[in-house]
């Protein structure tokens, strides 16, 4: 995760993407092959909640008597499953932050505005989901550009695909007034694992503060729809509330 992110307001959010057509990302990925630092994927839902560690996220006005967690989404738009993500989280009255692919976002503008209007926050996750650490520095620059010139605007926060980062990445990032945002709370539901092991998974390793990710494209992502409500009605019944990271 990444210090001194707070929660934002739905009415904060302005402004629609201006985007030039291009091809999106319809190959399957593999996001996130280096879980950040909660717990094991499968560790037991009944392990007591962790302590939240230093530069966490501040809670809402309103957090649940538990705590807060912040739902994130990798790898969209799609245009089959972003629009099922977004309906699930209204339905909950529910905000997330989404890390957007720059070639889907270019391709989608009209569900880039869709996530935007619903109160959502939008990251930067790169023009083509490249490997960070793999590329030069002036490489890195040019995705992050891109995809921020899709997006209308510099997206205040990035993550780095698969969680690929180290200190030149870093500082590339820093160097443009931009954060890095990874997670600790990873069900792995990119590798399709079951709807019951993804909640299983996001129940075991959540704690106040907790950044959860999920992704509504580079798939097929039913698993994770079908996962997301449960998660959010389970998550409220054991008494946590849901903050939005100021991205």
């Amino acid at each position: 995760m990444v210090a001194g992110l707070l929660p934002r307001l739905a009415s904060d959010v302005v402004g629609d993407p201006a985007a030039a057509k291009a091809a999106p990302v319809a190959a399957e990925v593999d996001p996130s092959p280096d879980r950040g630092p909660g717990r094991g994927a499968d560790a037991s839902p009944d392990a007591p909640p962790e302590t939240p560690p230093a530069g966490s996220p501040a809670p809402p006005e309103r957090p649940g008597k538990r705590g807060t967690v912040y739902l994130t989404f990798d790898d969209g738009p799609d245009p089959r499953w972003t629009p099922q993500v977004l309906d699930v989280l209204r339905r909950h009255g529910v905000h997330a932050v989404f890390f957007e692919v720059g070639q889907n976002v270019a391709a989608y503008p009209d569900l880039v505005a869709r996530v935007r209007a619903e109160g959502h926050l939008i990251g930067n996750h790169t023009w083509s989901h490249a490997k960070l650490t793999d590329l030069r520095s002036r490489a890195i620059r040019d995705q992050l550009d891109r995809t921020d010139a899709a997006l209308g605007g510099r997206a205040r926060c990035v993550r780095p695909p698969y969680g690929a980062t180290d200190p030149r990445v870093a500082d590339v990032i820093g160097a443009r007034g931009q954060r890095t945002v990874l997670w600790d709370v990873d069900p792995e539901d990119w590798a399709k694992p079951g709807t019951d092991r993804i909640v299983r998974r996001v129940l075991a390793q959540v704690h106040d503060g907790a950044l959860v990710l999920m992704h509504d494209g580079g798939g097929d992502r039913s698993q994770t729809v079908a996962a997301l409500e449960q998660v959010i009605t389970r998550l409220q019944e054991r008494g946590y509330g849901f903050g939005l990271l100021d991205c």
